[in-house]
């Protein structure tokens, strides 16, 4: 029952309300669920190792909320890997798992990937560039799980500090490609989802069947296309948002965030033809064209962004061998 209020009225959370952490441990046990938290990686030494101690401290070692703690690294050329070994945390080189498929590198690819490393019947996303971590991130995401019987994934957002140079910060004005590119396209064909205050938040926490059984695009799509797969096959009702206060972290530069941008329109077209909402007569273009300022002259850069995908893993056989039970969705 909705008693009359909307979907953001019923679903929309704030870590506060989860913040009695025996309490979640106490439900969690009851309903025998084990908690797996993946950290996807690339070149993250310089916050990594207080992440982990942060998350280990409190939820593994004072708490037995989080059961595993794991990072998926896509190639660091820093010391992210030997960081994360030191705190003892499991550590893998995307590249090595399940290495008989083809290589591709990308936070969708490390996403996809930690689904076969992990056991947990919950699976948590947490960035690894967060520089004010706190307990909340998980807590926060994992509480409406364990709470909540008929929620299903948990899509966290906060307040952004955008930093405008290196001595100006505003307190908010993050989260640009949100509101510039897939709030726009989810207003025009996804209404529903565009009631997520912060769709392409980087930390998220669900159901092991929500994320198995939908594809994973490797590279900048992967955000919009999972709320976008998890709507249509597990419904909005199963689906919620939490408040997590803010979020620090390294602000990219408008340029890079155009190239998010197009990776991420091209996802969404093609999601749109997959559904029978959009035709188009053409392939769209995979060159993102951009300039640069060179000595008062414009140069020409071109970016080739294809759009690889990996299928839903429960289609693997291998995965399949290791994870046998499974359950719908709904």
């Amino acid at each position: 029952m909705n008693n009359g209020k909307s979907w953001l009225e019923r679903r929309t959370y704030k870590h506060e309300q989860f913040s009695d952490i025996e309490k979640l441990v106490k439900r969690k046990n009851k309903r025998g669920l084990k908690i797996s938290l993946c950290f996807p990686t690339l070149n993250e030494e310089a916050t990594i190792a207080k992440e982990i101690v942060v998350i280990k401290s409190e939820l593994v070692m004072r708490h037995k909320l989080v059961d595993e703690i794991v990072v998926i690294d896509s190639g660091s050329s820093d010391k992210t890997r030997e960081v994360a070994a030191e705190y003892g945390t499991k550590v893998f080189l995307s590249e090595d798992i399940l290495p008989s498929l083809p290589k591709f590198r990308g936070k969708g690819e490390n996403l996809w990937k930690a689904l076969y490393v992990l056991e947990g019947d919950i699976i948590v996303y947490i960035d690894a560039d967060i520089k004010n971590i706190h307990p909340r991130f998980v807590y926060g995401l994992v509480g409406p799980l364990v709470m909540e019987d008929d929620i299903r994934f948990v899509k966290a957002f906060y307040d952004r500090p955008i930093s405008l140079d290196q001595k100006t910060v505003k307190p908010s004005g993050g989260g640009r490609v949100t509101e510039l590119v897939t709030r726009p396209l989810f207003s025009c064909f996804y209404p529903e989802l565009a009631q997520f205050i912060q769709p392409l938040s980087g930390e998220y926490a669900g159901f092991r069947e929500c994320f198995d059984s939908i594809p994973f695009p490797i590279g900048y799509g992967v955000e919009t296309s999972m709320l976008m797969d998890i709507y249509n096959q597990c419904g909005m009702e199963t689906m919620a948002q939490v408040d997590l206060d803010k979020r620090v972290h390294r602000n990219q530069s408008t340029v890079a965030l155009g190239r998010m941008a197009f990776g991420i329109i091209q996802t969404f077209v093609a999601k749109l033809k997959a559904s029978g909402k959009l035709s188009l007569d053409t392939e769209l273009y995979k060159t993102m064209i951009q300039f640069e300022l060179d000595e008062s002259l414009y140069k020409r850069k071109e970016y080739n962004i294809d759009i690889v995908e990996r299928p839903p893993i429960l289609e693997l056989p291998e995965y399949l061998a290791k994870f046998p039970a499974r359950r719908s969705c709904k």
